[in-house]
């Protein structure tokens, strides 16, 4: 937690303390001040300031991962493949053990950096800009498997991809796509499916976690920022604003929601009865 604290100066490693909510922010206080040059010297109130720091969950950080991955997996509910239901004592499961699972990624990444023995101060400080874009990304896709997990073992529908011939004699008949018999259940096509749309939660949080965070490593060590540490924070969230207007679309795009692939990679049952091309056709979800 030191490393997220404003100031370009190092710390030195530390070990482990618990203590209460005033007690950290004092503590908070007092590395900060060490850090932007007003506390010249380690001193052993500023060890322990440091302990206090490196070592203590602070419940805010728990409850926004908790809101964060509860998020997820109504996202992930709410956009998966239809064509494999879940009960809702599964739902409940599955919520339970990805925001379990999720948190503990997070927290875990978060708390890594600070022991890393074997880097250099300037290494260590670029780490600790990227462990929430580390904690997001990887607890997000693990998300998408853990609520999506029952596609992957049962299958999802597939269907031919139809020509422009097809789809004139659906209409002529009165029916729609969607009126379209499914080709069967397929467990690769739903590998396809929720790999790309893990893939998809790292792209979207890429840019917007990594960008700002490298942009203000550097703009920190600028002497108009040393001056003036209270502009961080709005600078921080200009920068990710910014990056989130043009990045995240292109983001969003990376995959179709109803995705193509070729009959013969999928399972054996499904070789030779692809429509156009030999494709068949999935919805992907996002």
């Amino acid at each position: 937690m030191s490393a997220s604290l404003p100031g370009n100066r190092e710390l030195p490693a530390s070990q482990t303390l618990l203590v209460n909510s005033a007690g950290l922010e004092h503590a908070k206080s007092l590395i900060s001040s060490y850090k932007q040059g007003k506390i010249q010297e380690m001193t052993p109130e500023l060890w322990n300031a440091k302990k206090i720091v490196d070592s203590t969950l602070h419940p805010g950080t728990l409850l926004w991962q908790i809101t964060n991955q509860s998020l997820n997996v109504a996202i992930n509910n709410a956009n998966a493949n239809k064509s494999t239901p879940l009960s809702t004592s599964k739902i409940a499961q599955s919520y339970f053990l990805a925001v379990g699972a999720s948190c503990s990624v997070a927290l875990g990444l978060n708390a890594l950096v600070p022991r890393l023995k074997k880097v250099s101060p300037g290494t260590k400080m670029i780490l600790g800009r990227l462990v929430p874009f580390a904690a997001v990304a990887s607890a997000g896709a693990l998300n998408v498997f853990l609520m999506r997990g029952e596609e992957i073992r049962k299958g999802i529908d597939v269907y031919p991809v139809l020509s422009e011939s097809d789809k004139a004699k659906l209409a002529a008949e009165g029916k729609s796509e969607s009126e379209v018999a499914s080709l069967g259940k397929s467990k690769k096509a739903a590998t396809i499916a929720v790999s790309e749309t893990a893939i998809s939660r790292v792209l979207n949080s890429s840019p917007i976690m990594v960008i700002p965070a490298l942009i203000l490593v550097r703009l920190q060590k600028k002497q108009f920022l040393i001056r003036n540490p209270r502009l961080t924070l709005p600078i921080n969230l200009g920068l990710i604003l910014g990056t989130s207007l043009f990045a995240l679309p292109l983001a969003l795009a990376a995959f179709p929601q109803r995705q193509s692939v070729d009959a013969s990679k999928l399972e054996e049952e499904f070789w030779g009865k692809g429509g156009e091309d030999g494709k068949v056709v999935f919805n992907r979800g996002i």
